[in-house]
């Protein structure tokens, strides 16, 4: 059964808790845009493609269903998650929708359709850049649970294993939320991909035994001049792979270019509460008198980057002349 974080069923928005993964397949039924704005808030549902489908429900929710005052909507679901662009593009769409007469709810729709066809066409274009026999390293979550199906980095992956190319991944822990042990290795276990977790911290000596052929991330934000937001810890591995010469590569659809900022310095970065690192899943992991620093997101740099793989094709070495080429502008 091909994994879904969402189903959406006319005045009833479905999202599988990601939270409870992958010790309990809990679905949660939302029936109104403010338990939508808390699901996406409290990382019930995550992934940069999947808050924007779900938020484009959660507006429909809103309007449609609770006869909700439109602005109010959307602020409240743009306000939950400050770094993902894609949040800001689909409810951007289906503000549109609505003041242009349309059917809000048949746009939502559109939007989950069009990512789901966007992510194939990733994995076929991702799936050129990775040879027969690869061990592939990936960070946090990019599979079927972070988006409306198939993924875009797990996605690449996903294509090349279907392709028959013998590959192994490597999946990163990511701490705090441990998105790549629990939520990857579900995916890749319940597809049959061979892998193994490691501790964050153990990518780098990976990477100097020779463990590791090509890194592979998603992104949250894509600036005009090729800089990427992604979870904490990506440009850690960005800087690993340049060091031993290990192809680094991002794979994002283009709802995920932010062509208003040129620099990944403009990138807002989301800071979360210190508990989420002073805790795991209930259990005290620090003292309660300590202090922590929680940044959900890091940037590397366009010059880091040997590809960024989207719907649309390739774009190698990252620039902004390549990338306004890439989009039209």
């Amino acid at each position: 059964m091909e994994v879904r974080a969402f189903v959406w069923k006319g005045g009833e928005l479905k999202v599988l808790n990601q939270l409870k993964l992958p010790r309990e397949e809990e679905w949660l039924s939302l029936r109104g845009y403010r338990e939508v704005a808390e699901a996406i808030k409290d990382m019930v549902v995550r992934g940069a493609p999947a808050i924007g489908c779900v938020a484009a429900y959660g507006f429909v929710l809103g309007v449609k269903y609770e006869k909700a005052e439109p602005e109010e909507v959307f602020q409240t679901l743009k306000n939950t998650r400050p770094t993902a662009v894609n949040l800001f593009w689909a409810l951007e769409r289906v503000k549109k929708a609505l003041e242009s007469g349309k059917d809000v709810e048949e746009e939502a729709k559109a939007i989950e359709r069009e990512d789901y066809e966007t992510n194939l066409k990733i994995g076929e274009n991702g799936n050129a850049l990775i040879p027969h026999g690869a061990k592939i390293l990936t960070h946090c979550n990019t599979g079927a649970l972070a988006t409306a199906g198939y993924g875009t980095a797990l996605g690449v992956i996903r294509s090349a294993f279907r392709s028959g190319k013998d590959i192994f991944v490597w999946v990163d822990e990511t701490r705090p939320y441990l998105q790549g042990a629990r939520l990857t290795a579900w995916e890749l276990a319940k597809e049959g991909i061979p892998h193994k977790i490691i501790t964050d911290s153990t990518a780098g000596f990976l990477m100097k035994r020779g463990m590791v052929d090509a890194v592979i991330v998603g992104a949250d934000r894509i600036t005009l001049r090729g800089d990427v937001a992604n979870k904490i810890g990506a440009y850690s591995l960005a800087v690993l792979a340049k060091e031993h010469k290990i192809p680094f590569y991002v794979a994002a659809p283009l709802s995920t270019f932010d062509p208003k900022l040129f620099s990944g310095e403009e990138i807002p970065i989301e800071e979360r509460g210190e508990e989420e690192v002073k805790n795991c899943f209930g259990c005290q992991i620090a003292p309660a008198e300590s202090g922590a620093l929680h940044w959900g997101f890091d940037v590397t740099p366009a010059e880091l980057i040997d590809a960024i793989i989207t719907e649309r094709g390739v774009i190698y070495k990252p620039t902004p002349e390549k990338v306004k080429r890439l989009l039209g502008l």
